[in-house]
């Protein structure tokens, strides 16, 4: 970790909150940093009014001199957090102040972790967005951008919602803090926009612009896990600046001094992809009066060296590189079939993923997705031979719950073996395919089925469940769900029920009823020959007529099957002798026709010389003159 330099010039910042009750949000940009009052009162004013300018030493936050624009040393994410952290020089609190507790830069880092996968941290920034929707919010913009910089990719997220004031924006950047108390709203923690967002990238940058209580605003936050560890910070602390608009003129707003407002527009513009104050202004004009622009830079790289988000297989998606399938051209027919359905298709393809995760579709909202807005998709529509089932959790509560899953097969069963729910929260989904049987069970294959849990509440990362005991008791329905479809569907797809014996071995080496063979190869070639599953069963039921031994049973089970491949074959060659016919007859047609319209045209003919013969010579004569 860089040494600290000496004292400059003090430097007003924001401290990042950490508590979910009572969050102090700490002063705002232009007001330095102040141990918590002893009163109650003054941790819940509102931030602009929270503390007055301080000139102690313990106040100063000093910035080490390095050269602008830096990256970390370490650009994997699940490395970037293994330094150590050096001691820390604390101070007895002022009289009349509090001890409180500092948030170390690399609880950044150790935070996010809570994402494994890059998609579930896109995914909360998508939440967000979607929740603005009761503001008004109709799209959410997801694109890569060029630093210029460095001439390096960046992520943007943009919307058209509600927008955050200088409050809103203090809140969106401390930890813990959730306004979001509605049942209908994603949100809940308080936490994603700080995981997710340090979760793609090192460093974010905020703008957002809103119109509270008559007064437009603009702000711009800064939360860079760069210049923390570049600067030697032992302490979060993020740089914001304020404008008021009202008056189409975009005024600093200043909680302090105008040096201390400088001293934040500064550190953001040299930690920033931006080189002046002009261009940050200059992503508030596609924002409008309202909305949020997001940019995450200096994005993660993988063990190789390479950026974890790939944005160069297909211009319009964003593909998790180590996830997609490189290098591999020629693939098994039945593994490329796989790894085209949508089940795997979302492990390394963001416009897959965003297609099914949310359950029902936004009527005025969309997801717009490197230019290209995102196409709905839901799997109950996708299904075959689909069913739904109640299910009704104890759950505790006076109110009675009921759960509507719908079951069935995909439309590759049984070709696929692919099978699970889509267990959606709130809308959301959080957990795809959730295969509830055994890796190894046959019975289940193609059986999937999506439903909405919103009694049991999801993890912080929203990519599963709490285990607990409403948890286990859904994975046993949900389970028993799948065996009770299967048992009474899967001679649909020409599979034969458990408990229905094929043959019935006895201990002399044979079996009665031939009969009751030939039963079984009609429910084998079911979906073929039309045969039904109750008469199959009535084959099998049926006393024995005698009994033969087992290789003779067998060779006629091949007869039976030769003769039910040679029957098929003539009913193909039939198909195409039909075709053929028919095509002839049609050319007989056309050809009756042209010789019936050539004959009548000679009969006409005919008329007309009959009476030119029977005009006398002075009508020839004078028609001829005329």
């Amino acid at each position: 970790m860089p040494p600290k330099a000496e004292k400059q010039q003090p430097m007003s910042v924001v401290e990042i909150a950490s508590s979910d009750d009572e969050v102090e949000i700490g002063p705002p940009p232009g007001m330095p940093r102040k141990t918590t009052p002893s009163s109650s009162k003054s941790r819940r004013q509102h931030p602009q009014k929270m503390q007055k300018l301080q000139q102690n030493s313990s106040s100063e936050v000093i910035a080490a001199p390095v050269p602008a624009y830096q990256s970390l040393d370490c650009r994997s994410f699940w490395k970037a957090g293994g330094y150590d952290v050096g001691p820390v020089a604390s101070k007895a609190p002022a009289q009349g102040q509090l001890e409180h507790a500092r948030v170390h830069p690399k609880f950044l880092h150790s935070n996010a972790t809570s994402h494994k996968w890059a998609f579930g941290a896109i995914a909360e920034l998508l939440d967000n967005a979607v929740d603005e929707v009761h503001n008004g919010a109709t799209f959410v913009k997801v694109d890569k951008i060029d630093i210029m910089k460095d001439n390096s990719p960046a992520l943007l997220f943009q919307d058209d919602g509600g927008g955050m004031d200088p409050d809103g924006i203090r809140k969106c950047m401390s930890l813990g803090y959730s306004s979001k108390k509605s049942k209908t709203t994603i949100g809940q923690y308080g936490n994603g926009f700080k995981t997710s967002t340090m979760r793609l990238g090192a460093d974010v940058l905020v703008f957002s612009c809103a119109t509270r209580s008559g007064k437009a605003t603009q702000s711009i936050g800064l939360l860079s896990y760069t210049f923390l560890r570049k600067t030697g910070q032992d302490d979060v602390i993020v740089p914001m600046i304020d404008f008021d608009i009202s008056d189409s003129r975009a005024e600093p707003i200043l909680y302090g001094s105008q040096d201390d407002w400088s001293s934040n527009l500064e550190t953001i513009v040299e930690w920033s992809p931006f080189a002046s104050k002009e261009e940050l202004m200059q992503q508030f004009e596609d924002i409008g009066r309202h909305g949020t622009k997001i940019i995450i830079y200096n994005l993660w790289l993988n063990d190789e060296g390479i950026y974890e988000l790939s944005f160069d297989d297909d211009e319009e998606d964003i593909r998790l590189r180590d996830e997609a399938n490189h290098g591999q051209t020629k693939l098994h027919k039945k593994t490329a079939e796989l790894r085209s359905h949508i089940s795997y298709c979302i492990r390394y393809s963001l416009r897959a993923y965003a297609s099914i995760l949310y359950l029902r579709k936004f009527t005025n909202f969309s997801i717009v997705l490197r230019g290209k807005p995102v196409q709905h998709f839901n799997l109950v529509d996708d299904l075959k031979y689909s069913k739904t089932v109640s299910y009704k959790p104890q759950v505790g509560t006076i109110k009675e719950v009921t759960v509507e899953t719908t079951v069935g097969f995909i439309k590759e069963a049984p070709a696929l073996s692919i099978s699970g729910f889509n267990v959606y929260h709130k809308n959301r989904l959080i957990r795809p395919f959730w295969k509830v049987t055994g890796d190894a069970a046959v019975k289940g294959n193609g059986v999937v089925g999506v439903l909405e849990a919103n009694f049991i509440e999801p993890a912080h990362d929203k990519q599963d469940f709490e285990r607990s005991s409403l948890y286990i008791r859904l994975e046993a329905r949900l389970k028993q769900m799948v065996m009770d479809y299967w048992k009474h569907h899967c001679h649909l797809l020409g599979i034969l029920p458990p408990g229905v014996k094929t043959l019935d071995i006895q201990k002399q080496g044979t079996i009665g009823n031939l009969e009751a063979l030939a039963g079984v190869i009609r429910l084998w070639k079911s979906p073929l020959l039309g045969w039904k599953l109750d008469q199959t069963v009535e084959f099998l039921s049926e006393g024995g007529l005698g009994s033969m031994p087992i290789d003779q049973i067998c060779e006629e089970n091949i007869q039976l099957f030769m003769r039910c491949e040679e029957y098929t074959k003539k009913e193909t060659e039939l198909k195409q002798t039909v075709e053929e016919l028919e095509k002839e007859l049609e050319q007989a047609k056309r050809k009756c026709a042209q010789l019936a319209s050539h004959l009548e045209t000679k009969k006409g003919n005919k008329r007309f010389c009959s009476n030119k013969v029977k005009r006398s010579p002075e009508m020839i004569i004078l028609s001829l003159i005329s």
